[in-house]
């Protein structure tokens, strides 16, 4: 009997989405697995009929056999006669039962796959690529991973702003990989090598609980596989277009700040457009049949944007063609080779407009207020260029030994370019400077000083990764044993740079009545004014990061009913600075991973099942970056004589007025005195326990329980009084602290040990600090939660996916990055830099959300009119109130250098400072999203056309999904009481009602 295409589509499309309720006990890897029964001592056909590959095992004593790293696909199973068609899926294990008590014939068995994996200890989420384009959800892998239970999105103004928070944790502590090689950007854990959509066979979410074959996550994994080439030649075209036109009207908000009359919007969103088109073509087939395949796919897309402000205005638009290919070659059915390249490049041009500038009362430039917030481009234009993205590169090879031995190894690259920018500003010499009435003149860059301008002699800003990884997967009675080693060189090179044109940062001060600057009095006259200059700089590099891992794991089935899965994973982590010297290197850490799975009733529609295991994510580059190069911020405070007309910079300074304020010299810090010496690197114990059961053939229903603790967590401390403490109660009476880093990477909460130059005589002494003379709250994360999902597999008429989930995050830190003050320094925030900034930081973190509902799938209307859904609703976020530490606090010497409001203490309406516990400031709204697809397919000549209409937040609701949590006006405004006027108002909102118009032709 043959295969007809349409019902293996078909079946692909059911058992695609019952993977959503089905174990996996493979990981993120990028192939997966069968598990069968069959008669003991026979053998056991699997032939693909994509690419004419098959492989012969034997049925071992116990009735048993079991194949690894099987590409996913269809494949046709043959053993005493019977015949069976299954699918497999990224990551996942398939079950199949070739016995029947029929007599001897060839049957075909062309059904839904056991929807409950017995031989499986963790749950996952998979999606084909015929799955993602008949459901409503952007072409971006991170929404498609929001589908899955327990995800939810992040921080809108952290990375691209659609990254996903798994489990409680941040957004910067998952994982991506492609045909599985990892490609996350760990500089700082925001990013990772893109692969065009259309180029996507299939995606695997994994929301933790993995084996031990892999780690370097706290969050999730999102695992790609691309499209290959079978023997069929096969190719199409299409095209997304996401037109501004079909874009409801967003929403403005209104500045409340009278301090600036004239900005009347803090969110301004009129005649705000975003237009863009994506092409796509691509085709794949065999070069040599049944040997030599290749698939390859050409995108090419165009955007534009446009911005308006009070008085700028900015055009976008961008675009350029890459593409992938993948090669696969099987000279035998015992070898196979892959290859995959990868171009993800960027390129945009920016346009700025400054609007037309006239003289006010007082002779200064200032912006026309005839323009303000026009919705047109006006005055001066400047053309910025930036080129970015890269490449990626794997190598594969698969050897299958014997019928019970496999092994592969996989070699890769990943280069990255972070930002290429071509400016046409024909200088960037002129200051920054802000006036007695806060007024920024010269060469301001929106809210902030600069532009910033880079080391002139350093090259481009760059990401490497080199690695490899070996695996060997060997049968062995009732087992499977995996083992392996993961190694990987990641290396960011980053050049120096001022934050300020000109080199340095003015601000006039008004004077007083004592004449009394910087803490020396009479340095003026009576009430005429002085100026503070402020200069940074940091300097050039390249960091590299080693992470290694070795693992061993073995898949035990104990009995008919019960397989156990425990494995041990060792992970050795270095981190280098620039002169590659370690700073950070710790060795064989130890991750143990355990998991069980029970079939209750015996008839394989019942299990239960768990996890428990330890996981840890490497230190970021980031970290190399900013913690070993040297950096310098000077303040110095001066009396001057005039200003200059044009840049108002002054003129005439007289000698700097008391003591420089040094935070940091630019000295490069010595590597041995940066980090703890017993330092460990951030980890994470989870406890899964879940149960499955298939109530009838076409319905599943699952329960869930997550437990997820930090066990260590690791940030910066940057204060010198604890120490300058320590030294004086153990009689250190020469220590002078500006002989230590200034920032530390420790354990916060614990003891921490240093190279010191107690003595100050340049000798560094083996120093223990106990913890509580450096005042930090422990760094603690706790999150559980509890899952519930209903599944219904598509069957070729309708099917969908449900899941509710209740949640709780709390803690004092969010993770690698700070939501609340939008920080993306990975493991590297302000959370720790001192004592006070942890007072009542214990609350609810940014990413809990207590309640998450979720509901997609699709119904067929007819043969050719399908219609899709997908719809959320979730509780909104905690909001907290911050400030700045008030100057009681003993360690407010440290404090008064940040301008940041970033402590959980806030003024409040008496004025006064007080502490106001995280999280414990109000909530967000409820949000909620409902997005439509439909979709025609009529098939033409031998191919089939797909028309298709995806309506994104169709009740077009535009609920607040982040709001202002600065309370506290200023760090000058502190004194006498200033509150923030537009604290509480709403930063971001729910994106509007937009349309995609889809056209593909696949033949």
């Amino acid at each position: 009997m043959k295969f007809k295409a349409s019902s293996i589509r078909l079946s692909a499309i059911a058992i695609a989405v019952s993977m959503l309720a089905a174990g996996t006990a493979y990981g993120q890897s990028a192939e997966g697995s069968i598990n069968g029964k069959g008669k003991a001592g026979e053998k056991v056909t699997i032939v693909s009929p994509e690419n004419g590959s098959s492989r012969v095992v034997t049925v071992d004593s116990n009735g048993s056999f079991s194949v690894s790293k099987m590409p996913p696909g269809v494949y046709k199973i043959t053993s005493a006669g019977i015949t069976k068609e299954i699918t497999v899926a990224i990551g996942s294990g398939t079950s199949v039962v070739m016995t029947t008590n029929d007599a001897p014939q060839t049957v075909v068995v062309s059904g839904r796959r056991v929807m409950i994996d017995l031989n499986s200890t963790e749950t996952s989420t998979v999606f084909t690529a015929e799955q993602m384009s008949a459901l409503p959800v952007a072409k971006d892998p991170n929404a498609v991973a929001m589908l899955a239970p327990g995800v939810s999105k992040g921080d809108p103004n952290l990375g691209a702003g659609n990254l996903p928070s798994f489990g409680g944790a941040s957004v910067a502590e998952n994982g991506y990989y492609i045909n599985g090689f990892d490609v996350t950007n760990i500089r700082n854990f925001l990013s990772y090598a893109n692969l065009p959509f259309d180029a996507i066979g299939s995606q695997q979410i994994k929301s933790g609980g993995y084996g031990a074959e892999y780690g370097r996550s706290l969050g999730g994994i999102v695992s790609l596989s691309t499209k290959r080439g079978t023997n069929q030649w096969k190719g199409g075209a299409s095209v997304y277009w996401n037109p501004n036109a079909f874009v409801s009207d967003r929403k403005n908000v209104r500045n409340l700040d009278t301090e600036f009359p004239d900005s009347k919007w803090s969110i301004y969103n009129e005649g705000r457009t975003s237009d863009s088109v994506v092409a796509n073509a691509y085709i794949g087939g065999p070069i040599i049949k049944d040997t030599l395949f290749v698939y390859g796919l050409v995108t090419a897309d165009r955007f534009s944007s446009n911005g308006y402000g009070k008085d700028s205005s900015s055009n976008t638009k961008g675009g350029k063609p890459n593409g992938m290919i993948k090669v696969d070659f099987t000279p035998s059915d015992m070898h196979r080779l892959e290859l995959t390249a990868i171009s993800n490049k960027n390129e945009s041009d920016t346009y700025s407009y400054t609007h037309p500038k006239v003289k006010n009362a007082e002779g200064v430039l200032v912006s026309d207020p005839q323009y303000f917030y026009t919705t047109r481009h006006v005055g001066e234009k400047v053309t910025q260029n930036v080129e970015s993205g890269g490449s990626v590169l794997i190598g594969k090879y698969t050897a299958y030994v014997t019928d019970n031995l496999t092994v592969s190894g996989l070699v890769g690259k990943v280069d990255h370019l972070l930002g290429r920018v071509t400016d046409s500003r024909k200088s960037l010499s002129c200051p920054v400077v802000l006036d007695e009435a806060l007024n920024e003149v010269g060469c301001w860059s929106g809210p902030f000083p600069g532009p910033s301008v880079r080391d002139t002699n350093a090259g481009d800003d760059k990401d490497e990764r080199r690695a490899y990884r070996f695996d060997i997967d060997y049968n062995i009675g009732n087992h499977n044993i995996r083992a392996g080693v993961d190694n990987q060189r990641f290396t960011s090179t980053q050049a120096g740079s001022t934050p300020y044109t000109g080199g340095v940062y003015w601000r006039y001060y008004p004077g007083n009545a004592t004449g009394t600057v910087n803490g020396v009095a009479g340095a003026v006259a009576p009430g005429k004014g002085y100026v503070r200059g402020r200069t940074s700089s940091s300097t050039s590099g390249a960091f590299e990061v080693n992470n290694s891992a070795i693992y061993i794991e073995d898949n035990w089935k104990v009995s008919k009913a019960l397989f156990v899965s425990g494995g041990l994973r060792a992970e050795t982590f270095d981190n280098k600075n620039a002169d590659g010297v370690s700073f950070i290197k710790k060795d064989r850490m130890l991750a143990p991973r355990l998991g069980f799975a029970y079939d209750l009733t015996g008839a394989g529609d019942t299990k239960v099942f768990g996890n428990l295991g330890r996981y840890f994510i490497p230190v970021a580059s980031n970290t190399n970056i900013r913690a070993t190069r040297g950096e310098s911020f000077v303040q110095q405070f001066y009396g001057y004589t005039s200003k200059d007309p044009v840049t108002q910079a002054p003129v005439g300074l007289t000698a700097s007025i008391g003591t420089p304020q040094v935070v940091s010299d630019g000295s490069l810090p010595n590597p041995a005195t940066i980090a703890d010496i017993n330092l460990k690197p951030m980890n994470q114990d989870e406890v899964m326990l879940g149960f499955q059961r298939a109530i009838t053939k076409e319905w599943i229903v699952g329960v869930k329980g997550i437990h997820r603790r930090i066990n260590d967590g690791m940030d910066d401390y940057c204060s010198h009084i604890g120490f300058e403490n320590w030294a004086k109660d153990k009689g250190y009476t020469n220590f002078d602290s500006s002989t230590m880093a200034s920032c530390m990477m420790v354990n916060p909460g614990n003891d921490v040990t240093l190279m010191i130059d107690v003595n100050n005589d340049g000798k560094l002494v083996k120093s223990t600090v106990p913890a509580k003379y450096l005042g930090l709250a422990k760094y603690t994360r706790l999150h559980n939660s509890l899952e519930f999902t209903l599944d219904r597999p598509y069957d070729g008429k309708w099917g969908m996916s449900a899941s509710y989930v209740l949640s709780r995050t709390t803690g004092t830190a969010e993770g690698y990055v700070n939501s609340v003050i939008n920080q993306e320094d990975a493991g590297i925030t302000q959370d720790f830099d001192f004592g006070s900034l942890t007072d009542g930081s214990n609350g609810r973190l940014s990413n809990d959300r207590r309640h998450t509902f979720k509901v997609f799938g699709n119904y067929a209307i007819t043969d050719t009119l399908r219609a899709g859904f997908n719809a959320m609703v979730t509780s909104g976020r905690p909001t907290s109130c911050i400030g700045f530490v008030p100057s009681y606090r003993p360690d407010y010497s440290d404090a008064q250098n940040y301008t940041t409001a970033s402590s959980y203490y806030c003024l409040n309406k008496e004025g006064k400072s007080v502490l106001v516990p995280r999280g414990t400031a109000g909530e967000t709204p409820w949000i909620g999203t409902v997005d439509f697809q439909l979709a025609y397919m009529p098939k033409i000549s031998h191919g089939k056309l797909t028309l298709a209409m995806d309506i994104f937040n169709l009740l077009n609701s535009q609920r607040p999904v982040e709001v202002v949590e600065q309370n506290d006006y200023s760090r000058d405004t502190v004194a006498i009481g200033k509150r923030n006027p537009n604290y509480g108002q709403p930063t971001s909102f729910q994106a509007p009602r937009a349309v995609r118009f889809t056209a593909r032709y696949e033949f």
